[in-house]
């Protein structure tokens, strides 16, 4: 199975709002911060300035893709020094309505800068180590792709479908971007180097290995014993190992995935909860309900209601 596919599909990751831009000087918005949520830039045509909260502004260029994967405030300018309103202010300003084009300034399609961007959410929540890792602001431009041009193809996709008036073109829209996002993961480990020993973990002929055996079967008895065996390492090297890429033992990364999942059950089923406990690999519905409520601050029936 591709573990770190499992990850973003059991967080939620959800493609959840898309608009193109024509922008034309002076221009700039300020896209407000959002709890664990995720948006993307990627230009069409022209330039502007970025500067994500705690960062120095950075220009892009047209065919440059940026996600911003932590919900962090970003500023969008045409230059650094332009006023930046929020950008539901800027969107009201202009009368957008969804679907549509969101234009600014005056209508000036030689000094126009295209834009397509995105929003993705997760679901309340949702924790990974992969996630606390990411940085900032991810940037893949035109010679990043070069050495994948798999997800040039599928950001040609995407925009083609954000222009397509079809039938079912944003849900195609949706799953692209969050395609696009974990490729933007798998780029981002060069920029990160806690990310990048996570992205080697995972590609690890070991340690891989034994992440793909918890997410494979979350409820069994895991033992670092019996996750040592499995691979072929000795406890002590396996332990050490998983802990040097991953950040934390072999356990603790069970123990949490497994609270990740009865999380998503309980938000997106009606399995009673002694049903959910026995799937994540509990004993006991009180027990469940303790670690549960210890990790999220509530119990499994509060959170549900």
């Amino acid at each position: 199975m591709d573990a770190l596919a499992d990850v973003f599909e059991t967080l939620q990751l959800r493609g959840s709002f898309y608009f193109r831009t024509d922008f034309s000087p002076p221009w700039g918005t300020t896209v407000p911060r959002l709890g664990r949520a995720a948006r993307f830039h990627y230009v069409l045509k022209g330039n502007c300035w970025i500067q994500v909260e705690g960062m120095e502004p950075l220009k892009l260029e047209t065919g440059d893709f940026v996600l911003v994967p932590n919900g962090a405030s970003h500023i969008l300018t045409h230059e650094p020094s332009s006023e930046a309103p929020p950008l539901e202010e800027v969107m009201n300003a202009v009368g957008y309505k969804r679907g549509f084009v969101l234009a600014v300034g005056p209508s000036k399609p030689q000094a126009a800068t295209q834009l397509v961007c995105g929003h993705m959410t997760f679901r309340e929540g949702a924790d990974h180590l992969i996630l606390r890792a990411l940085p900032k602001l991810i940037r893949i431009g035109n010679v990043d792709r070069v050495k994948r041009p798999w997800f040039d193809e599928v950001l040609r996709l995407l925009v083609n479908k954000v222009f397509s008036s079809h039938p079912g073109s944003i849900a195609v829209v949706t799953r692209l971007s969050e395609i696009v996002f974990i490729e933007s993961v798998r780029f981002a480990g060069d920029e990160a180097p806690v990310l990048k020993r996570m992205m080697e973990a995972f590609n690890d002929d070991r340690i891989g290995r034994s992440i793909v055996l918890i997410h494979s079967d979350p409820a069994h008895p895991f033992t670092v014993d019996s996750l040592a065996r499995e691979i072929g390492m000795s406890r002590t090297r396996f332990a050490e190992k998983f802990q040097e890429m991953i950040g934390v033992g072999p356990m603790s990364y069970l123990s949490e995935w497994r609270l990740q999942l009865a999380l998503s059950e309980i938000a997106s089923s009606r399995l009673p909860i002694n049903e959910i406990a026995r799937k994540s690999g509990y004993g006991s519905a009180a027990s469940f309900s303790r670690a549960f409520a210890a990790r999220f601050g509530k119990s499994p029936k509060e959170f549900r209601i």
